[in-house]
């Protein structure tokens, strides 16, 4: 099963920092973990995925091996005004 880190504003959902899910894609990882914590796919969507350190650019479609390590990274929103 692949550890899935669970960001911090969102272990309120989970009762959890990381957890094990096991998939073959990202995809299926987030269908995963909407089935067991409901609501948690809405709040990610629009995060980056990181999986084994690199971020995605195949989004839902990225492969997860057994051993790997998937973390949800949270969009930035704003930015500087001149």
């Amino acid at each position: 099963m692949a550890r899935v880190f669970i960001p911090t504003l969102l272990r309120q959902l989970t009762n959890c920092a990381e957890t094990g899910i096991a998939g073959e894609t990202v995809g299926q990882v987030l269908d995963k973990l909407e089935s067991l914590y409901p609501g948690i796919g809405e709040r990610l969507s629009g995060a980056a995925v990181a999986v084994d350190g690199e971020v995605t650019t195949l989004g839902r479609l990225e492969p997860v091996g057994p051993e790997s390590e998937v973390h949800f990274v949270a969009a930035i929103k704003g930015g500087l005004s001149s």
